[in-house]
């Protein structure tokens, strides 16, 4: 009954907030008719990658009928699938950074939305797992991103949800400018699950803010593995589709 009460004190109150604080577009913050969307033109700027392309890691396969790509083909990566909501892109970009360093957590809700129709398929056993940061990154931003947007997609979608299922136990440096196996090698040992969570026989899904090259994923898999977990999957807001995004 409670639950009742507030939907609708919430219905109620709804054109109030919005006259005071209405919806603004996740990417240039221009007034929008509905909350944690884009305006028309940010809308345009953002390549949506839906849940086609290779069936391991989703990368787009344009004029093609085979399922997988050739990389997965070459060197299958312990994620069983990965699945983004957008490309990245000068929009997505910014969104991931403001979220990040500009404390719009708010963005976090936004992220969440186009996320959520990806993990459409999930079994019953399925846990929502964020990508963790080292204790001392948290403490200087006071926040884990994936952390939010996972507890966010938790909620939409009913599933559990672990904030400590996977521990980052080794602090690494920013992989910025680091090629392909300079990455692999400095998160190699750097996650732990963790030994309280029940992941045994289950399907675990990470969530991330950014997608690159895939070598903190595939390491977190590789612990979570470890741990008895059946299937990892991991699902993010925006994945680099050139070499020449990396960042």
């Amino acid at each position: 009954m409670w639950m009742h009460a507030r939907a609708a004190v919430l219905r109620l109150l709804k054109p109030v907030l919005d006259f005071a604080l209405p919806p603004r577009c996740g990417g240039c913050g221009a007034i929008v008719d509905e909350v944690d969307s884009f305006c028309a033109k940010c809308w345009s700027q953002i390549e949506f990658l839906g849940s086609g392309g290779c069936a391991v890691c989703g990368l787009p396969l344009e004029g093609t009928e085979i399922d997988n790509c050739g990389r997965c083909l070459a060197r299958p990566p312990r994620l069983q699938r990965s699945r983004a909501a957008t490309a990245y892109g000068e929009i997505s970009r910014s969104i991931a950074l403001k979220f990040k360093y500009g404390r719009k957590v708010a963005l976090g809700r936004t992220m969440a939305r186009f996320m959520a129709p990806l993990l459409d398929q999930l079994p019953d056993n399925a846990v929502l797992v964020p990508v963790p940061l080292h204790r001392g990154r948290i403490w200087r931003r006071g926040f884990n991103q994936s952390a939010i947007v996972a507890r966010e997609l938790a909620r939409r979608l009913g599933v559990d949800f672990s904030v400590d299922a996977l521990q980052r136990v080794k602090p690494t440096p920013p992989l910025k400018g680091l090629s392909m196996q300079q990455r692999r090698r400095t998160v190699a040992g750097a996650f732990r699950a963790n030994p309280k969570a029940e992941l045994r026989g289950r399907t675990v899904v990470l969530v991330d803010d950014v997608l690159t090259t895939g070598s903190t994923a595939n390491a977190c898999a590789r612990a979570l593995k470890r741990a008895g977990a059946e299937r990892v999957e991991l699902v993010s807001w925006t994945r680099v589709l050139r070499p020449s995004h990396l960042d």
